[in-house]
């Protein structure tokens, strides 16, 4: 079995380094608190919700479960590691899977 990604909090160049390439897909760093956002607009409900299954099921099995907000065609999530209070490799792991399944 593969292993977990760290769930220490990221810090300085390397949580940079890490944040850079989700940041140019359009996720944002949340101001309010230490996390990363995004939203996405899919075609109607039937995509949107088709795209929070297979997220759901790799955040299961990652123990490490987004926030998020589903109207209609419209999905926003917010991540953090609550267990550190901010941004952790979890995160980029999860924010970068479920870029490659809402494609």
């Amino acid at each position: 079995m593969a292993s977990k990604p760290n769930r220490n909090k990221l810090e300085g160049t390397r949580r940079d380094e890490l944040l850079k390439s989700l940041l140019e897909t359009g996720w944002s760093i949340v101001t309010s608190r230490d996390a990363i956002y995004k939203e996405f607009i899919f075609k109607d409900f039937n995509q949107a919700f088709g795209v929070m299954s297979r997220v759901a099921l790799k955040a299961e099995s990652l123990d490490h479960h987004p926030e998020w907000l589903n109207v209609y065609n419209k999905l926003q999530i917010t991540l953090s590691t609550h267990t550190c209070s901010g941004i952790s490799e979890m995160d980029i792991t999860l924010a970068t899977f479920i870029d490659s399944v809402a494609k």
